[in-house]
């Protein structure tokens, strides 16, 4: 079984759970979203509940990959996990370029490692 999509999923459910915290109004929010809010408010929690519902769709793609998740053969898996791949690299600039230092000390390592972790997967 290879261990690369294993990892990408494990980091998928993280920051799954991460977003989820700032959807419940944790004091999360200056490692997210540009880092201008302690707490988001309405309309940012939202698109942060969404953002977590995402990265599970984002993880399913690259469990069944791996073939541990069967089912949801309609998925055009391999344009999906490209798909993934680069937004994680335009994800980890747009960190990398965040005004919040937190965002970017924190989540662009982050995003960072998801980025090689995938396209490492996509590329084997």
């Amino acid at each position: 079984m290879d261990l690369l999509p294993i990892l990408v999923s494990v980091l998928f459910i993280g920051m799954a759970i991460f977003q989820l915290l700032l959807s419940l109004s944790l004091p999360l929010g200056e490692f997210a979203l540009g880092g201008y809010y302690k707490v988001l408010p309405k309309k940012l929690r939202v698109v942060s509940l969404v953002n977590a519902v995402i990265l599970l769709g984002m993880c399913l793609v690259f469990l069944k990959h791996a073939d541990i998740v069967n089912g949801f053969n309609f998925l055009p898996v391999p344009i999906l996990m490209w798909i993934i791949t680069i937004f994680l690299g335009l994800n980890t600039i747009a960190n990398l370029a965040s005004r919040s230092k937190k965002e970017r000390y924190v989540m662009t390592p982050i995003a960072g490692v998801a980025f090689v972790l995938c396209l490492l997967t996509v590329l084997n």
